[in-house]
């Protein structure tokens, strides 16, 4: 069992200060999201895969004040801690395969991020491929992960991955995370590449079917 949400939870109505600090030190949402909204300036319709309990859902309410968002995970504490406005938000306890034969071609932007390392092997291709079925037809897609290098902090927060979530994480090198896009989408739909403050390791690539 993972020891993380009984940690938070001791915590109490610091909880939600707490978990965001402990997130600013291995990466900077805000610019993770300024980046997102320089690559897509507008997207009526957002498909957030993945998204916990709701800290990067906070950002794109107001990065995105005309969108309506779905915001999915598998986790029962979807969306646990977000803080803000609710009738633009739709929290789902649900995969996106489900999204995918619910809502197809809905989403003019689909955003991964810093899910992968949680997902085994032989799913990820099916995930992927789940999500550009969301995506409509001039939709983006943006893939985020913590990209494996020989570092402190990434040993770090392997660690802190592992025995908080109690997931066995398996991280993806530069080339590994291009080339599973690549089995889903042609290598010319991988557009635009940026880093994400405060370490080289949060990686980010804008995909345009």
């Amino acid at each position: 069992m993972p020891i993380g949400p009984a940690i938070r939870r001791a915590f109490g109505p610091f909880e939600h200060q707490i978990t965001a600090a402990y997130r600013a030190i291995y990466v900077n949402l805000d610019d993770y999201v300024d980046a997102v909204r320089a690559w897509v300036p507008e997207a009526p319709e957002i498909l957030e895969v993945g998204c916990g309990e709701g800290a990067v859902t906070e950002r794109l309410v107001v990065a995105y004040p005309a969108a309506r968002i779905t915001a999915i995970d598998i986790t029962p504490r979807t969306g646990r801690l977000y803080r803000g406005p609710a009738e633009r938000v739709r929290f789902r306890q649900c995969t996106v395969q489900e999204i995918a034969t619910q809502e197809p071609g809905r989403f003019d932007l689909v955003m991964i991020a810093d899910v992968m390392h949680h997902v085994p092997l032989a799913l990820r291709k099916d995930l992927l491929d789940a999500a550009r079925t969301c995506l409509a037809a001039d939709g983006s897609l943006i893939f985020k992960e913590w990209e494996r290098r020989r570092t402190p902090i990434h040993w770090m927060c392997h660690a802190s991955d592992r025995w908080l979530t109690g997931d066995r994480v398996s991280y993806l090198s530069r080339d590994e995370g291009r080339a599973l896009l690549t089995q889903t989408f042609e290598a010319a739909a991988l557009v635009d590449e940026r880093r994400v403050a405060p370490w080289r390791n949060n990686i980010m690539t804008l995909v345009r079917p």
